[in-house]
């Protein structure tokens, strides 16, 4: 009975964390691939030492002068030249935004402070910069030939800032549109804060008669568009109080009370909080590309609707501090929302312990040591139990056997004695097993922790780890933990016959090369637990070794 249960335990995990795996290799699910970003911008400086924006490399974009002027899709009686589109470069401490007069949108976002991974070593761009979507900020209507005008029409860009510091923590920019032949006006006001991702944002219609569209644009805040098996890349959205992620096969309408609608990668995301939209949409635009946005009500005396933008890292910390529970687009549960609340219930104190841990230590790779310590000295007594359950086990085998070969041709019999033996011995036979079983959440607490969570993102730990959340380069840590579990079967005690034994041995070699793939850190910590679980085994046997487990039935 105890093979069959570490038999199901075993092919569970397999099953568990070789799925994903398994698909890719077959070639049924595509390798992951990184969103292209555009060229670093830079900043010119004038002759008198004054920055200018840069020019986007494939038009002619000057630099708004950020005096205010009329832009018009139509021909001037006067003499002065057409407005022409143009890239105004701002940005704070935390992000560097190109802002674009054509259509009035972010044409860029860079996040100053966190960068790709070698050889790019370049910030990370937030806007999707392949084909040529709605971007972000877009205002949008069903009406096509008013769409086409607030798709194409130039802005015309007013700022107070180039860019944000201590003296200066707050900056506006304010982008105006008019078109005189239809008279459609949008005036988009921006409020950024130094040492904040959060962007305020003032809007005002007019000239529409119906409900309007507001976009956060085509794969915002989606980096890297990764096929993992936890957490969900692409659209979601909160509703009437209710989360949903799920990324459309075509168009998703969801009407409601809109708290917030959002594009999310692992690690990234881009948000829009309206107030006072009737519903949240996401659309499908092509093969691992999506858009998002909110429908507002239609515009009614010129009146001003007011929305939040937050495009920036998945911390959690950061998101919670915003009171609209977008934390929980950080996946501590299983897969989706809702999937697995004992798990997430179980993740989130883990993981505040570890970034506890991580403010003395500095250092993550010693972090999940520690942390995998402390766990492992709370499954001590549990881990006893199982110990001294297998060796019952163990030391009633030959009567198992001789019952087994007895009524080999009667299983109720074999059954009810089989009952009546362990009974009669105190002997759980799924006692050896039930320790794993509790460990079960716990283990996969720790799996989201470590491969969903940014604080693991480039944290290096020793040596050639210089990326826990990525896997080994060298496959070292895989081998090593390949041979503890190799060592840790070999001391473990077990009722299976020798030719059971050496089939489980299989089982190693098997983990070793599905961790290969695995995140640095996760196999660091699988490879502590082993480690300190054969430190444990010899321990116990040592201790234990005289004393009696079996207590013999009464004659």
């Amino acid at each position: 009975m105890e093979k069959r249960v570490v038999i199901f335990l075993v092919l569970s995990l397999a099953v568990i964390l070789g799925y994903d795996l398994l698909l890719k290799q077959l070639g049924l699910l595509p390798s992951s691939e990184t969103v292209q970003e555009p060229p670093a911008a830079t900043t010119g400086t004038t002759a008198g030492g004054s920055e200018v924006a840069p020019a986007a490399p494939a038009t002619d974009r000057p630099v708004s002068s950020g005096k205010h002027e009329e832009a018009s899709n139509q021909p001037s009686s006067s003499d002065q030249a057409q407005p022409h589109e143009q890239i105004v470069m701002i940005e704070t401490d935390l992000v560097r935004v190109g802002l674009d007069t054509r259509g009035g949108v972010i044409s860029s976002w860079e996040l100053k402070r966190l960068r790709t991974a070698p050889p790019e070593d370049k910030p990370v761009q937030l806007v999707h910069q392949g084909a040529k979507f709605k971007g972000p900020l877009s205002v949008s209507t069903s009406d096509a030939a008013a769409d086409k005008v607030l798709r194409e029409g130039l802005y015309v860009i007013e700022t107070d800032f180039t860019s944000l510091d201590s003296a200066h923590p707050v900056g506006h920019a304010t982008l105006r549109f008019r078109d005189t032949t239809t008279g459609l006006t949008v005036v988009k006001r921006l409020t950024f804060h130094q040492g904040s991702y959060l962007v305020d944002v003032s809007l005002t219609v007019e000239g529409l008669t119906g409900a309007y569209d507001v976009v956060l644009g085509t794969n915002f805040g989606i980096v890297e568009w990764g096929d993992g098996f936890i957490g969900l890349i692409g659209s979601a959205s909160l509703v009437d109080g209710k989360v949903e992620k799920e990324t459309p096969d075509n168009e998703l309408e969801r009407k409601g009370a809109v708290q917030w609608v959002a594009l999310q990668d692992k690690y990234f995301l881009s948000v829009l909080m309206p107030q006072g939209a009737s519903a949240a949409l996401a659309k499908k635009e092509g093969e691992k590309l999506v858009s998002a946005g909110v429908r507002m009500p239609p515009p009614s005396g010129g009146g001003t609707t007011t929305l939040q933008l937050y495009a920036g890292p998945k911390e959690y910390d950061t998101l919670r501090s915003l009171n609209v529970g977008l934390e929980e687009t950080i996946d501590f549960g299983w897969f989706i929302f809702g999937s697995w609340s004992v798990v997430k219930a179980v993740a989130k104190p883990i993981f505040y312990v570890l970034r506890f841990i991580n403010e003395y230590t500095h250092n993550y790779g010693v972090t999940i040591i520690l942390l995998t310590m402390g766990i492992k000295m709370l499954f001590v007594p549990l881990q006893f139990k199982s110990y001294k359950s297998m060796k019952q086990m163990q030391m009633i085998q030959p009567k198992v056997l001789a019952l087994q070969e007895k009524y080999k041709d009667d299983r109720d019999k074999v059954n009810k004695e089989l009952i009546k033996l362990y009974r009669d011995h105190k002997v759980n036979p799924v006692g050896g097993c039930l320790p794993m079983v509790l460990q079960m959440p716990v283990f996969v607490a720790l799996f989201n922790i470590l491969y969903m969570t940014i604080d693991l993102r480039q944290a290096p730990f020793v040596g050639w780890i210089t990326d826990l959340s990525v896997q080994d380069p060298y496959y070292v840590l895989p081998i090593i933990m390949g041979a503890t579990m190799v060592i840790q079967q070999k001391i473990t005690p077990t009722t299976m016959d020798p030719t059971q034994a050496k089939i489980m041995l299989v089982l190693p070699v098997f983990m070793t090369f599905l961790f290969i793939n695995f995140p640095a850190g996760l196999v660091l910590y699988w490879l502590t637990n082993n480690m300190l679980t054969i430190g444990q085994q010899v321990l116990t046997d040592r201790l234990y070794a005289n004393r009696p487990f079996i207590i013999e039935p009464a004659k």
